[in-house]
Order: C-alpha cells, then structure tokens, then sequence
C-alpha cells in the first residue's frame, strides 16, 4: 500500500486482484542511482524506504536463498555474526575502515531470546543478565521502579489498536452498525482502564498529534441515545449480538476489548470476545468480519492511510473504499508544505470518522527498560534499535 503509487492493480475475470510493480516505475541511471517513475506525487517515499517491511537488501538476496541470517550483506554498524531461531543473535563491530558512519562505541551487542513471556525478560533485567528489554509491557512500570538502578524508558508515538468492522460484511456493510459500535467509546475511559493513561484519547480517523501534518479534531463523545436510535434504523431494535478476535498477547490488546465490550453494553450491543493464539490471529486478521488489530508508529499520517485506508491496498483490513477519500488522499500525499497538507488531511480524518469503519480507543505510548550501565539511549517509536551512539559505562 505504501508504494501503490509505483504499481498497477489489475482485477481477472474471476474478481481475484493481483498488484504488480508498473512497468517502467524503477530506472537505472548509472551504478549509484535510480529515478522513481510515479503514478500519482507521493512525498513520503523516503519514510516508505525506511518502513520496517521494506528492508533495502542485496540485489542477490534472493539468489542467496532470501536468508538474510545466512548471507548478512548490509550497511550499518554491526555485523550478524551468528543467529540460532529462538535463542540469540550475536552482532560485533563493523571495522572502522568499513562503515560510513560516525564513531560507534559498542563492540558488540548480543540478542536473547526469552520467550513470549514478557515476565522473562524483566526477570533477566532484575538478575543483570542482560542491560536491556527490548519492550517494556505498560503493566510492567511498577516492575521496572522496583528494580534497583532500572531506567524506564517512555515514547509517544502512534502505535494503536483499532475496532476494525469490514464494511463489505454483514452486519457492518450497514453504516449505522459502525457507527453505533463507534458512538459506544468514552476514549479517555478506555485510556485509563487499558493503558493506565500513558498515552492518548483517539479520534477514530488513525492520524494521531504526533504526525505533523495531524488536523485538531474534537475527541467524539460517548453517545448511547444515538447509538440505539442508530441501531434501531438498522433493524436491531432489541440489540446485536457481535464477535470480535483479538489476540491473547500483549495483554493491553486484550484489556481494550474487554473495556469496549463493557462500553457498547449499554447500548444494546453484546460483544463476544474470541482471545486467540497470536500466530492464529495473524493468519486471519485480514479476513475476520470483526477484529482487534495493533498498528505500530508510522512517521506521517498519509503512510497509515496509504497502508490501510486506501481501496484496494493489501493491508486494506477493514476493506474501506471511499473513492472521496482516496481523491482527498491523492492530494494530501502530494503536497509538501506541511500547513497545506494538513488542510487537506482534515477531509481525509473527517471521511474515515464518518464512514466509521473503525473503533479507535487509544494512542499508547511504548517503553523499554535498562540498568544503569546503558548510556544515551532514545526509545524509537516504532523501538528501532539505533545503537550506533549507545555505551556502556
């Protein structure tokens, strides 16, 4: 979905879509450079390239077996010099001579895996078996300042969950169905109970203030009269009864659906919860007419509405299609001036609160954990590791 600006979506006469690269979007110039033919302007390529599923590998890395642990070709600071699945990682120092960048301190950092039990790692913390967590879970604050000489480390950022309902499948192909869901939320409430407050009340549009092209919005107010005059229109004057899947880890996932379903109870809307594995839900997360899905930090507000708003895009979970809102978008990823995008980011926020395909509680802000010994560490909000500055002292 980011990069639908470089490819051509083409649907075969059994309905099924397939998204190819369009001919001709990537050129070669000379041996350092190539030119980006565009479908549409689209100014966050740059924050595109640096998205987590869009590693830039070796122009042989699938010749190689598409292995990155096995044939370890980058640019950064460190070098994988062994990987064993479900144990460690081991990174030493790049040679000096051989990295482009400034002075890095570390001589190597050392990865263990602890599990998916979160309670692991903060227990190897306390004991000194290593100097970081990669994450520290919300409910784990009180943990980290137990911990003599921890540090607790806090970003806000624009990592989410959200309510989604596909808007193609019944009963949320009616409007009045979402809306009713989404008039349900006192998004300050829900903050508390599930995120203890560390973060932010959501609009239910996935622009958070963090972004800098963010339009202010009032937060939408709780509103059951509303919601059963909504549902009652729709055929469900005595209630609905719906299913949400949600994943069983990180528990703050599921902390919010339980919060929303005790929420949308008084509206007539009984909600049950379908706590699944992990590795399950992701096979489904897509395909599930009602489901709870956690969205990590993106940099701008278009990239999110690029990757799961726009028609057609893959990562389109809740199916949204507004040919209005992809218009508005066109625009908004085309102009530079962050004053004029941000008129124009108001229609797009406006659109999706209003097509209501979305139940947005919160913004939550993340956090990590280190001894003492950990020097000039900045928690990125989407917890990338920039390590190149860090030393231990």
């Amino acid at each position: 979905g980011l990069f639908s600006a470089m490819t051509t979506t083409k649907t075969d006469s059994a309905g099924k879509a397939s998204t190819k690269m369009t001919p001709g979007a990537v050129e070669k110039v000379n041996d350092h450079q190539v030119r980006l033919h565009l479908n549409r302007a689209e100014l966050a390529i740059p924050e595109n390239l640096y998205n987590y599923p869009t590693a830039i590998v070796h122009r042989r890395f699938e010749e190689m077996g598409s292995d990155l642990s096995k044939n370890p070709i980058g640019t950064g600071p460190f070098l994988l010099k062994s990987y064993a699945v479900g144990q460690k990682a081991v990174l030493v120092k790049r040679n000096p001579a051989d990295y482009w960048g400034s002075e890095v301190y570390l001589d190597g950092i050392t990865y263990i895996d602890h599990g998916d039990e979160a309670s692991a790692g903060m227990a190897a913390l306390a004991s000194g078996q290593v100097d970081m967590i990669y994450e520290a879970f919300v409910e784990q604050i009180d943990v980290v300042d137990r911990i003599p000489g921890a540090k607790l480390y806090e970003a806000a950022t624009a990592q989410t969950g959200v309510a989604r309902m596909q808007m193609d499948q019944k009963p949320f192909d009616d409007k009045r169905v979402r809306t009713a869901v989404r008039l349900c939320q006192n998004h300050e409430e829900l903050l508390r109970l599930a995120y203890r407050g560390r973060g932010a009340p959501a609009q239910d549009h996935h622009v958070s203030e963090v972004h800098p092209e963010y339009s202010p919005m009032p937060t939408p107010k709780q509103d059951y009269k509303q919601a059963k005059q909504l549902l009652a229109e729709a055929g469900y004057k005595d209630g609905i009864k719906l299913k949400m899947d949600v994943k069983k880890e990180p528990p703050w996932e599921v902390a919010v659906a339980q919060a929303l379903k005790e929420q949308c109870r008084p509206a007539g809307i009984n909600i049950e919860i379908n706590v699944m594995p992990n590795a399950q839900y992701w096979e489904i997360w897509d395909k599930t007419p009602f489901g709870f899905t956690a969205w990590t930090h993106r940099p701008l507000g278009v990239m999110v509405h690029n990757l799961a708003y726009r028609a057609g895009v893959p990562w389109n979970e809740s199916h949204h299609n507004d040919p209005k809102f992809d218009r508005a978008l066109d625009i908004a990823s085309a102009t530079l001036d962050v004053n004029e995008r941000r008129k124009q980011m108001a229609l797009c926020q406006q659109i999706l609160q209003d097509n209501a395909v979305i139940a947005q509680p919160l913004w939550r802000s993340v956090f990590a954990a280190s001894n003492s010994k950990v020097n000039n560490y900045h928690l990125h909000p989407t917890i990338y590791h920039q390590l190149n500055e860090v030393w231990l002292g």
